[in-house]
């Protein structure tokens, strides 16, 4: 994100716990970029307000998020996503700043019907099971950006991602592809959860990017909630033999049970295919990057991150 607003000419406050996340990916940024770096939580209501009276445009990522953290996590993960909601969301209604709040495929639950529109039914296990408090606080983040557009005029726009990866993406929280990458680079096993059927369709970050400044600069996308993410479905199994494909390595997959893998809170979903039609109609957009590129350019980085040669 921070990329691609600085090459097209704006000026960036980050604001970041560091969390989850790292200062290592604004490092190759040259000491003249226009960035400021804010070590600080969005659930600082004081602070928040502070940065986003300079800002014009607000884009609301931060998030507990990977199925892991939320199952190990859930208390932390509901207080930081849900207050964090209300801060910011609050502080752009009061300064007029524009929000833009990232919301996850997660929302639609257990719905493994096909193609997901945005007024989708939702279903939702019961709420003892870790995961699907991740769901419900971006449901909540979602009503708080409408009702503050709809009652108080708000410029807030929403985007549900669909499995977005990339470079730099971390695999520690049980992001699938930078993991599968890793394990397929040294060798290991690559282990897939349950009988590996269960499918995803993945996008290439800076093609989510695309999407995501395009709505923000529509006027007309405020109010309004969309979808993200690539019409490519594949089933986690078929991904781990590209990887391994793509990354000529002698890896095996190796089939793990869900139970071995997560505590108690965790629920397997069957498929994730967004319908981004109501995307294309307003701005245009469609993916560029495929899933061999997208691959290719998470291996690059893995490479990069150990210091393997790029040929390797």
């Amino acid at each position: 994100m921070v990329d691609c607003l600085v090459d097209r000419g704006d000026e960036v406050m980050v604001l970041d716990d560091l969390s989850t996340g790292s200062r290592e990916n604004l490092e190759h940024q040259p000491p003249e970029a226009p960035i400021e770096f804010v070590e600080g939580s969005t659930t600082d209501s004081d602070l928040v307000g502070e940065l986003m009276r300079e800002a014009d445009r607000c884009f609301h990522l931060a998030s507990a998020v990977g199925v892991k953290l939320v199952v190990e996590q859930p208390l932390a993960s509901l207080l930081r996503n849900a207050r964090g909601c209300d801060v910011v969301t609050a502080a752009a209604a009061r300064t007029g700043t524009r929000l833009l709040f990232t919301s996850t495929s997660e929302i639609y639950g257990k719905d493994s019907t096909g193609a997901l529109a945005e007024d989708s039914d939702r279903r939702l296990g019961p709420p003892t099971t870790s995961r699907w408090l991740y769901a419900n606080t971006k449901v909540y983040g979602e009503m708080l950006a409408y009702a503050y557009h709809r009652e108080m005029g708000a410029e807030n726009v929403v985007v549900r991602l669909f499995n977005t990866v990339g470079p730099r993406q971390s695999g520690a929280y049980g992001m699938v592809l930078p993991t599968f990458a890793a394990q397929a680079l040294i060798g290991d096993p690559l282990t897939v959860y349950g009988d590996g059927m269960q499918s995803r369709c993945f996008a290439h970050v800076y093609d989510s990017l695309d999407a995501i400044l395009r709505l923000m600069d529509a006027d007309a996308a405020t109010g309004n909630v969309y979808n993200v993410g690539s019409s490519l479905e594949l089933t986690i199994l078929d991904l781990a033999t590209r990887v391994i494909e793509r990354a000529s390595s002698s890896s095996q997959v190796k089939l793990v049970r869900f139970e071995d893998a997560y505590d108690d809170g965790f629920e397997e979903l069957g498929r994730r295919r967004p319908d981004t039609r109501a995307l294309q109609m307003l701005t245009g957009w469609s993916p560029k990057r495929s899933i061999e590129r997208t691959i290719d350019d998470v291996l690059a980085h893995q490479r990069r991150r150990v210091g393997m040669p790029a040929s390797a």
